[in-house]
């Protein structure tokens, strides 16, 4: 691919930053405090302004409800302090795992009536969507048993599926449905959407605008991914993908953090479906692939973290983009797997670096943005502006 080729697709690359990754985080054991966090959703959308004036590709952010719901519920006015902020509502993710209630799951509970205001939650969110202008709900469930006998699989599933069905039919048309699945955690025996198979199951029950999204830490060990990515771009399934990595289980580092060449293999099989003249169903399905991070950002800077993360995405597709396409087809034809590795092999070791800081300079960026970020002094800004707002815990946070 040429340089004004490759320039072009990279002009068309858009990351959605989760809301909820400029906020004060940790583990199950506890939660760090950063001075400079971000404690509303207008300081949120504030960091998530940073991230994409230096970057250029991240005009989008998730909300999560009902963290992030405004208590005056005008949407109106958030949508405004967006664009203020040179960026708009993406997916809006619904929370029915931390209520006591979904103790024993949510739309897979026996009880009907926390089934209802699962389902009245979600619905809730689809007419967020609708006002904010999102391009649809991501779902994530950690309802799942712990202990054998302790649930009905079929049952649970049946519940499972019905509520997703009342969902979808409330999905505005313009919208799809995102559907995350996770192996465990927090459920430890079983997990009511374990795997892709499942998840892509309920997708067909639901109807065409519901879609799988890939977590690339939701796997276990060794799991070959960019398969499943390729499977899912044929089927016309693969709806989006929250990006991070892990080292052991769902770790939620930062991505690209612990197994690079994995991120730019996922890479190599969207850039291949997206270009496929041969295979309509995956092209298109490529061509409108929604991406998202999800990392715990509970050691690293916010929106530095982010930032990172962003450049190391958009390395791994500009190297997808250098693969030689007609050798590597070429090399298959031949049943060469020394040339036809070769061809990842090289465009995964070209330093496109230099390559993207002159894409950046010809967007008026900065060619270094995690640089120019540090330099222009918003973090020490915020920190004292939300101390004094917020006041300050011990450990230099506020809680």
């Amino acid at each position: 691919m040429d340089k004004a080729a490759l320039f072009a697709r990279l002009d068309a690359q858009e990351i959605e930053t989760p809301s909820w990754g400029y906020a004060d985080s940790g583990t199950r054991f506890g939660k760090f405090f950063q001075p400079n966090s971000a404690r509303t959703l207008s300081e949120k959308l504030a960091d998530a302004g940073q991230v994409h004036k230096y970057t250029g590709i991240c005009p989008l952010v998730a909300l999560h409800i009902p963290w992030d719901k405004p208590e005056d519920g005008n949407w109106d006015t958030i949508k405004d302090e967006a664009a203020g902020h040179g960026i708009r509502i993406g997916t809006i993710n619904p929370n029915v795992f931390q209520d006591q209630c979904y103790k024993h799951g949510s739309f897979s509970n026996v009880e009907e009536s926390v089934r209802r205001k699962a389902v009245d939650h979600h619905i809730e969110c689809c007419e967020i969507a609708g006002k904010t202008g999102a391009n649809g709900i991501s779902l994530w469930y950690g309802d799942g048993t712990n202990y054998p006998g302790q649930g009905d699989f079929r049952a649970r599933r049946k519940y499972f599926q019905d509520s997703l069905c009342e969902v979808y039919a409330s999905l505005p048309a313009d919208q799809r449905i995102i559907l995350e699945y996770k192996f465990f955690e927090p459920a430890f025996y079983h997990t009511d959407v374990a795997d892709w198979g499942q998840s892509l199951l309920f997708c067909q029950k639901m109807g065409d605008r519901a879609q799988v999204l890939v977590d690339t830490g939701h796997h276990a060990v060794g799991t070959n991914i960019e398969h499943i990515v390729a499977t899912l771009l044929q089927e016309g399934r693969l709806g989006g993908f929250h990006f991070n990595n892990r080292k052991y289980a769902d770790d939620d580092l930062t991505v690209g953090s612990i197994n690079p060449y994995e991120i730019f293999l996922i890479f190599n099989e969207l850039v291949a479906a997206e270009y496929d003249a041969n295979d309509a169903i995956a092209r298109e399905c490529a061509q409108n692939v929604m991406y998202m991070f999800d990392q715990s950002h509970n050691l690293k800077d916010k929106i530095e973290a982010t930032i990172q993360s962003t450049i190391f995405v958009q390395e791994m597709l500009a190297k997808a983009l250098l693969v030689n396409r007609e050798a590597l087809q070429a090399a298959r034809a031949n049943n060469d797997i020394m040339l036809a590795e070769e061809c990842l092999r090289d465009a995964y070791g070209t330093d496109v670096r230099a390559l993207l800081a002159e894409w950046r300079e010809n967007k008026g960026l900065a060619s270094n943005p995690l640089l120019a970020f540090r330099e222009s002094g918003y973090t020490a800004q915020v920190a004292e502006e939300r101390t004094a707002k917020h006041g300050a815990v011990a450990g230099g946070g506020y809680q």
